[in-house]
Order: structure tokens, then C-alpha cells, then sequence
């Protein structure tokens, strides 16, 4: 059976991105991003919004840290992953994250500078080296 697991977002970030580094010195960036839907309903115009936290390791993530702030808006491509846990009082717990392997920042130059965009190939990361 054939598996494809890959998502495409754009939306603004709702927090500054978080930058921590693993034991071995890896980058991690965790943000979250909000995704506006909009539709009609009998002529009404409707929206909704959906929130989504992303992961980006390496130097993705240093540059993500570096150059975006709550509000702008980013295109984020990736995969989409499950996390499972158990809490200290037993209770089972679980999350689905997008793994970022892409990204463009969107909109122009602002008054902070210019702003890269994605850097070429995503680098290989090894999974076992996240803490949690």
C-alpha cells in the first residue's frame, strides 16, 4: 500500500517562535501558525480559523527564530506527525504537529530588514536526538 504524508500551510504566527537545542546542539524552533478559512453560507459571508504548531530542527529552525516574529506570515511545507505520551499520573496523551521542511517567508521587506528565504535542501536529522 502506498503511503504520502505532506501538508502546505500559509498562515501568521500566533507567538514568537520558541529556539531550544538538544543535548547533542541541535536547533529546534516550535511556533504555532493561524489559518483563516473563508466560505459562504446561503449569500453570508463565514470565516474560520484553524491553529496548527509547527516544528522546523537545524538551521531552519535558527533562522525561523532569528527573522519571525508574532503576526507575519509564513508558507510552511512539511509532514504531518503524531506524538504519544503518557503523563506522570497515567493519563495518555497525544498531539499532531506539522514537521517543517520548507518554508518562504511571505510579504515584503519591513522595517526590522530584509528576510531570507528557505535555505536549499532540508539537512538530514536524526529523530532519536529530540528530547521528548
Amino acid at each position: 500500500m502506498a503511503n504520502y504524508n505532506r501538508v502546505i500551510l500559509m498562515g501568521n504566527l500566533t507567538r514568537d517562535p520558541e529556539l531550544r537545542y538538544t543535548p547533542s546542539g541541535s536547533a529546534v524552533a516550535n511556533f504555532s501558525i493561524a489559518v483563516n478559512r473563508r466560505y459562504k453560507v446561503e449569500n453570508e459571508n463565514r470565516e474560520e480559523t484553524s491553529y496548527f504548531d509547527i516544528v522546523f530542527f537545524g538551521k531552519r529552525a535558527e533562522t525561523i527564530a532569528e527573522y519571525m516574529k508574532k503576526g507575519r506570515p509564513i508558507l510552511v511545507e512539511g509532514r504531518l506527525q503524531q506524538r504519544r505520551w503518557e503523563t506522570d499520573d497515567g493519563q495518555k496523551r497525544s498531539k499532531v504537529e506539522v514537521v517543517g521542511e520548507n518554508f518562504q517567508f511571505m510579504g515584503g521587506r519591513d522595517q526590522d530588514g530584509p528576510r531570507p528565504s528557505s535555505e536549499g535542501d532540508a539537512p538530514e536529522f536524526d529523530d532519536s536526538d529530540i528530547p521528548f
